[in-house]
Order: structure tokens, then C-alpha cells, then sequence
């Protein structure tokens, strides 16, 4: 059998193993099928690599060239996944398991596209947050803006998703405009090494923007700077001492961690044998111990269940995982594979023990049970391991321990503020789940444990047809959790991407805002245009470029038609005695919709041209109110141009009506989509 050389990526070459390397198992022979690890890796060489040419490659790109990339990688990945299937199998996985980890991990990337053209502007700087007008003149303003840090992100991963653990990264950091140096854990690197020569030789990455190592990382942690995250997956333990590396606290260097934790799982008081809720909490139950073997930052540690219900739980779970079948995970009828090594058997079987000293095992024995297709004693099998513990509150181990595979814990609780106690008491969690249909039940459980827990998953018979699982981080939402899980967060949609970028206070007059943040605002230069700008292409508008209108007298007789017309007689329009009477207004005044009925009219270019459509309006407010006899006038400015196809792109209008003193009445801003 020829084994597979895993190489590193170090300043644009390969690299393959050399001093240092040792042999990789696979889980479920037990042989070795790969070699990996290099203590010769020059890790100053690819941090300048980076830093000097991937970065500013990166940083050249807008936030939507660099989505349209991520976009690109994710595409080509999914038509190349059955050669990381294939390679997959060798770390335990089963194929469904793949679809969590490999079809999971590109469709991560895939959000963060989507996200980043959505979310995030055609261009260079990122605007967080609203203008600050910080003197009374309003000359003088403060806006808070992100840019890409100019260092490198160093990303290491945990055996247990060679591919989507890299993904869930990478796409936020090359989203932000920072390259990354990928370190997976040894044991599955072979599956992401194959992930990332496929990206490097879609061509689609600057060069610089993804560096690889295979074994260890040397002295790389102490050559970081302040530019530089680290962004970690793995044990407390091992976090702890990365985090504790002297360089990286002199530097402050940024740490992001995403540590295990003993995840619990709450099953309402309502929510007894023969509702949908009990069934749907078993299943998930047993998918969250089987799934990857249970290997799983986020898998089932503690079911929390009412007292009266510990036998019942218990019978349920334990019938259902009887008819798992574990094996060899490339057969079909496999449900459950093995571990990814026989290292990690040991480590589960003795980290059940300990929880056997304050839990009965309710479910499987590790010496007696059976295996198909493959030899149980030579691959890194074990079954699901359920233990049922009746006191939780005198124990202490069940609440510290976790064996990171096909183990859980059952333990009961008499009311809901002790479900709630049992559950903080792993110290900080990834995700808990509650499994009600009682409303009160789930808001005193939200507002009791959030604190202690990254998410919280409610799921009943409402939502069980469409929802994800207990154990799924999605890109939209933040993974991470407080305490034990690590104290750090990753993904959550734009969240995640900010993890790579420097927030940082600008302050100044509106016209260096407004060039800094590449987006118009009030008071800035604006610019007269060489035609009405409903004319002009997407390409050929300019932010800032202005244009007045004549004013309009609004009489009483257009604010009665309206009324007549819209069906709108509210009284502040129709009864003028009843308007007066109102704080708000000196009598009747005309409908606020009516005024933006008619600001369209003073600006809009009625005769077919570049503007296609009308798509939303952001923003608004009525600022002061307008009287029969008033006139109104609008400023229509561009703000922002984003643009969207080859064919046309978005415009962002700010909007201003005016009356005949120059008072503000109504603004807002107008979304349109140009031809380009």
C-alpha cells in the first residue's frame, strides 16, 4: 500500500515531510496510510510571504471581490467532493458524516459569499454603525470604520472536520482580506491537504493568501505581531497553553478560541412520552452521540430530563442506539464508524470511566459489542456509551469530564430553575438545546442559562420539519461560547468576518468621512452632475453628484383627494379641531406617504433610461410636519454605487425634502437598480 506524503505549503512551494514526521492510522484498519510533519518549515519565510505579498494582494480587492472569489473556490469544490469523500473514510467518518463535514464546510463558504455581496459594500472600508455628530454645527463628525488587518491569520484546526473546520475559517478571513497559514490537527490532515491543493490549483487565490502546514508549527507563535489572530479549535487545555505563549500576550495579539464543552440538552416538563417533543428529543439525542462518533464540539454531553422521566428517557435512548449499527463507515448500512484513532479510543474509554464513578452505564459495553465489515480489535471502534446519573448535585465529574466521543450523561431535575442550574454547571457551553412547546418554559430557560451558553436551540413539533439540529453551527449565527467553550466566537455572518479587521474611531468633517468611508453624507461636497442623474449610467454616476428640484405648494385640496383616494382619513388629515388638539401637529397636515408621493415627482425622469427599477426605501423619517399652503423641494444625492452583475447594480440615493424655509421634513434613502 503506498503512503501518502502530506505535504506543507510554505511560500508558494510544497514542501513534503521531512525530520519530524510521523505516521498517520487509519481509524478503521489501524495501518498506516500517511506521513506527516516537517521540523525544517521556515515559518518566518511564510509569514512574509504573507504579510508582504498576500496581503496586499487581498487588500487590493473589494469586499465584493473577494466574495465573488469565495463564491468561485466554493463551486469548484463541490464539483471536486467525492476525492475528499474517498480520503474521508480513513478518519471514521461515515458519507453522511461527510455531508456535515465536507458539504458543510462549502456551504459555509457559500454564505459568506452570498453575505458578503449582501451585507457588505463594493468596496474597500466598512462602516460600523451610524455618523456621530460631535459639534452643534454638525462640521465635525465621528464615524467608525473597519479595514483589514495587515498581518496573517494563523488557523488551527481539530481532528474531527478536516474540511469544514478549515472552511468555517478561512471564508470570514479571506472575506476580511487577510491570508491565512492553515494548520490542521496531524491525525485527519490528509483530508485537508487535499481541500486546500484543490483551492490553490483553481487558480482563483492570490498568490500568498493560503499557506498549509502538516505537523507542527515551531516557533511560529512567537514571530506574531499585533496584526497577526490566532484562531484555535481544540481542548481547553491546549488553548490554554497557546493563549499563555509569552509573545502572543506582549502583543496583544488577537486569540480566537473554540474550545470543547459539556453541551446539555433539556427536555421540557411538557414534553412527556407519546408528544411529538419526546420523540423528536431522543432522536436528537442519538444522532448527537452517533454522528461522528460522537466526536463533536458540540455534541451531547448532559440530558437533562424531569425526574419522573429518567427510566423512560432512558429505555428510549437505549432502544434506539441498539439499533445503530457500527462498522466499517464506506458500507451503506453503517450508521456509526469508528474514532478517528486508537489515541482517541483510549482517551474516551478513559474519561467514561471516569464518569462511571458517579454514573450507572445505562447502554453499551466497549468489550462486548459488535462490529460489521471491519476488525473491531485493529480500528478505533467503540460503541455509544449512555450513562444515567441520579444525583447531579452531589456529582461533580459528570459536570467537568467530557469523553469526546459516543458518550452522554442523563440526569434529572424537579423543576425548571434546577434544569437550568444543572446546565450552567458545565461552566460555559457551545450550544444547549431545549426540546418544549411550553413558551414560559422556554423564555425562563433563555433568560436563565443564555449567560452560560454560546446558543441556545429550541426545537418543538412547530419548527421539527425545517430546523437544523442541536449540533449545527450555521455561518449566519455565532459559534462560540463563554467560559469552558473557550470565550470566543466565530462566524455569525459579518460577525465573524469583523474578528479580521480593526475597528477604529475616524473623526473629521463630513466631506474626509465621506471620502474615508467612499459613501456621501450631509454636508459633504457635492457634485453637479452634466445631466439629471436618472439619465446616466451606474458607471458613470458619481457619489456625491446632486441634484435639485423646483418646489411644490401641497394644498388641501391634494391632501383630501389623497385621503379620498387612499382610504386614509385619519383625523390629523380630515378634522382639523382634532389635529390642533394633537401635541404634534399646528392642525391638518398632508399624509407623510403623500409627501413622498410627490417628492418622486419632482425628481423622477418619467422617459425609459438606465434606471430599472425601484427596489426599497431605507431610513425614513418625518421630521416636521407640512401644512396646506406649504411647499416642499428635494436633494437627491448619490451615496453609494454598488455594483451587482456585468448588467447593472444598485444605487443608494440620499434623500432630503425641504419646505419653503429649508426645514427638513422628510428623509430617507432610495434604492434603485441601475444599468451599468
Amino acid at each position: 500500500m503506498t503512503i501518502m506524503q502530506i505535504s506543507s505549503f510554505a511560500a508558494g512551494e510544497w514542501i513534503a515531510p521531512g525530520a519530524g514526521a510521523r505516521p498517520i492510522a487509519s481509524a478503521i484498519t489501524g495501518d498506516t496510510i500517511a506521513e506527516a510533519g516537517n521540523r525544517g518549515l521556515d515559518v518566518q519565510s511564510m509569514l512574509d510571504h504573507a504579510r508582504e505579498v498576500g496581503g496586499p494582494a487581498l487588500r487590493r480587492m473589494t469586499f465584493h471581490d473577494r466574495a465573488r472569489m469565495l463564491k468561485a473556490l466554493a463551486a469548484y469544490l463541490s464539483d471536486r467532493k467525492q476525492p475528499l469523500y474517498d480520503l474521508s473514510f480513513d478518519t471514521g467518518a461515515t458519507q453522511k458524516d461527510h455531508l456535515i463535514d465536507i458539504d458543510g464546510g462549502i456551504g459555509t463558504m457559500f454564505v459568506f459569499a452570498s453575505k458578503g455581496r449582501r451585507e457588505m459594500p463594493d468596496a474597500h472600508v466598512y462602516l460600523d454603525g451610524g455618523v456621530e455628530q460631535l459639534s452643534r454645527s454638525g462640521s465635525f463628525l465621528g464615524q467608525h470604520i473597519c479595514t483589514p488587518l495587515q498581518g496573517v491569520a494563523v488557523h488551527i484546526n481539530a481532528f474531527n472536520f478536516p474540511v469544514w473546520g478549515m472552511l468555517e475559517k478561512l471564508a470570514p478571513t479571506l472575506l476580511a482580506g487577510v491570508p491565512a497559514i492553515v494548520k490542521p490537527a496531524t491525525a485527519t490532515s490528509y483530508v485537508t491537504e487535499a481541500a486546500v491543493r484543490m483551492m490553490l490549483d483553481s487558480g482563483l487565490l492570490p498568490e500568498g493568501a493560503l499557506q498549509f502546514i502538516a505537523g507542527g508549527t515551531g516557533d511560529l507563535l512567537d514571530r506574531l505581531g499585533c496584526q497577526d489572530v490566532v484562531s484555535f479549535t481544540g481542548s481547553a487545555s491546549t488553548a490554554l497553553s497557546l493563549r499563555s505563549t509569552p509573545n502572543i500576550l506582549r502583543n496583544s495579539v488577537r486569540f480566537v478560541a473554540e474550545q470543547d464543552s459539556l453541551n446539555a440538552s433539556i427536555l421540557g416538563p411538557d414534553a412527556v412520552p407519546e408528544t411529538p417533543e419526546f420523540d423528536l428529543f431522543v432522536k436528537e439525542v442519538v444522532r448527537e452521540m452517533t454522528a461522528k462518533a460522537g466526536q463533536k464540539c458540540t455534541a451531547i454531553r448532559r440530558i437533562i430530563v424531569p425526574e419522573n422521566q429518567l427510566d423512560a428517557v432512558n429505555a428510549a435512548i437505549s432502544a434506539k442506539l441498539a439499533r445503530t449499527t457500527i462498522g466499517d463507515p464506506r458500507d451503506a448500512d453503517t450508521r456509526m464508524g469508528a474514532l478517528v484513532s486508537a489515541d482517541q479510543r483510549a482517551d474516551v474509554l478513559e474519561k467514561a470511566a471516569i464518569i462511571g464513578t458517579e454514573a450507572e452505564r445505562v447502554f453499551g459495553d466497549p468489550e462486548n459489542f459488535e462490529v460489521h465489515g471491519a476488525d473491531r480489535d485493529k480500528g478505533a471502534f467503540l460503541p455509544p456509551m449512555l450513562f444515567c446519573c441520579r444525583d447531579p448535585d452531589a456529582a461533580e465529574k459528570v459536570h467537568d469530564t467530557e469523553a469526546f466521543g459516543p458518550v452522554s450523561t442523563v440526569m434529572g431535575y424537579r423543576d425548571i430553575g434546577h434544569a437550568i442550574e444543572i446546565a450552567n454547571r458545565g461552566q460555559g457551553s457551545l450550544v444547549a438545546s431545549v426540546i418544549t412547546h411550553d413558551r414560559a418554559v422556554a423564555r425562563e430557560i433563555a433568560m436563565g442559562a443564555g449567560a452560560y451558553h454560546g446558543r441556545i436551540y429550541f426545537n418543538n413539533r412547530d419548527s421539527m420539519k425545517d430546523s437544523t439540529g442541536h449540533g449545527s453551527p450555521l455561518p449566519h449565527m455565532v459559534h462560540g461560547g463563554p467560559g469552558r467553550a473557550g470565550g470566543g466566537e466565530e462566524m455569525g455572518g459579518v460577525r465573524g468576518v469583523m474578528h479580521y479587521m480593526q475597528r477604529t474611531a475616524i473623526q473629521g468633517s463630513p466631506d474626509i468621512l465621506s471620502a474615508v468611508g467612499e459613501t456621501w453624507m450631509p454636508g459633504a461636497r457635492e457634485i453637479e452632475g452634466p445631466a439629471h442623474p436618472f439619465t446616466r449610467r451606474l458607471g458613470d454616476l458619481q457619489v456625491g453628484e446632486t441634484l435639485y428640484t423646483e418646489p411644490r405648494e401641497i394644498t388641501l385640496e391634494d391632501i383630501e383627494h389623497f385621503a379620498a383616494f387612499t382610504g386614509d382619513t385619519f383625523y390629523a388629515h380630515m378634522d382639523e379641531e382634532a389635529a390642533a388638539a394633537n401635541p404634534f401637529f399646528p392642525g391638518r397636515v398632508a399624509h407623510g406617504y403623500l409627501l413622498l408621493s410627490f417628492a418622486a415627482g419632482l425628481f423622477v425622469e418619467p422617459a425609459p433610461g438606465p434606471v430599472l427599477a425601484n427596489t426599497g426605501l431605507d431610513g425614513l423619517r418625518f421630521e416636521k410636519p407640512v401644512s396646506p399652503g406649504d411647499s416642499i423641494k428635494v436633494r437627491l444625492t448619490v451615496k453609494r454605487k454598488t455594483k451587482r452583475t456585468d448588467d447593472y447594480g444598485e444605487v443608494r440615493w440620499h434623500v432630503t425634502v425641504t419646505n419653503q424655509d429649508d426645514e427638513t421634513v422628510a428623509e430617507y434613502e432610495l434604492l434603485t437598480m441601475n444599468a451599468f
